[in-house]
């Protein structure tokens, strides 16, 4: 198992950019695809972004492609999301997860932090 902790949420002006971090305890990182996923009240958990094992590979949704950045540090058993020009529609909180098998789903990640809020404002 691993246990995952978000930080670097706040409150940013509309263009800002922030840096999220997910802290990992437990198994080696290596051992799971790391992934990003955001949510608002009243709606389904959405993906964001997830990171190879080993980082070579990354993948995000249209609605963040080439503004938000995910990383790795297996050393530090580190998760890192970059999100520059951000906006008002990106508020939500963000978590952090991690998945050993399956694909893009929610329910394919068997491992969650607490979330971290990032509220955008106009």
């Amino acid at each position: 198992q691993v246990q995952l902790v978000e930080s670097g949420g706040g409150l940013v002006q509309a263009g800002g950019s922030l840096r999220l971090s997910c802290a990992a305890s437990g198994r080696a990182l290596s051992s799971y695809v790391m992934g990003w996923f955001r949510q608002a009240p009243g709606k389904e958990r959405e993906f964001v972004a997830d990171i190879s094992r080993g980082g070579f590979n990354t993948y995000y949704e249209d609605a963040v492609k080439g503004r938000f950045t995910i990383s790795r540090d297996n050393a530090k058993k580190t998760v890192y999301l970059q999100m520059n020009s951000l906006k008002p529609e990106d508020t939500d909180v963000y978590y952090c997860a991690a998945r050993e098998c399956g694909g893009r789903s929610s329910a394919d990640f068997g491992s969650w932090g607490q979330g971290t809020q990032v509220t955008v404002s106009s």
